[in-house]
């Protein structure tokens, strides 16, 4: 969770700075739409969040 909330900031907010709470909440889905299915993660073997999401739930079906 630490360096979720670390890359949020680093990544957008400290590049952006909001300046309404409507911009940020834009901004933030914006990112978290990136952060999930486009952001190669090293610790997934460089996949995203929702491909490995999508690996599991094929599994279990």
């Amino acid at each position: 969770m630490e360096r979720l909330w670390r890359s949020v900031k680093y990544e957008d907010i400290y590049i952006w700075c909001y300046e309404t709470v409507l911009e940020l909440r834009r901004g933030l889905g914006r990112y978290f739409g990136f952060y999930n299915e486009e952001r190669p993660h090293q610790s997934l073997g460089d996949r995203t969040p929702g491909a490995v999401y999508r690996e599991v739930g094929a599994m279990k079906a």
